[in-house]
């Protein structure tokens, strides 16, 4: 089983990217390095609430 997730930009927080998440791994929030339209880089994009 698999839920949808928001990814959020750490520099600017908004909200770029939706991806799936193992539901084992509910307790960890997901981190991935991802492009940022609005900061135009590379940011890590954190699992929003």
């Amino acid at each position: 089983m698999r839920k949808k997730v928001i990814l959020a930009c750490s520099q600017c927080y908004s909200r770029n990217y939706s991806t799936m998440k193992n539901v084992v791994n509910l307790q960890e929030r997901l981190e991935m390095k991802k492009f940022c339209k609005v900061c135009n880089t590379h940011t890590i994009h954190r699992e929003t609430k």
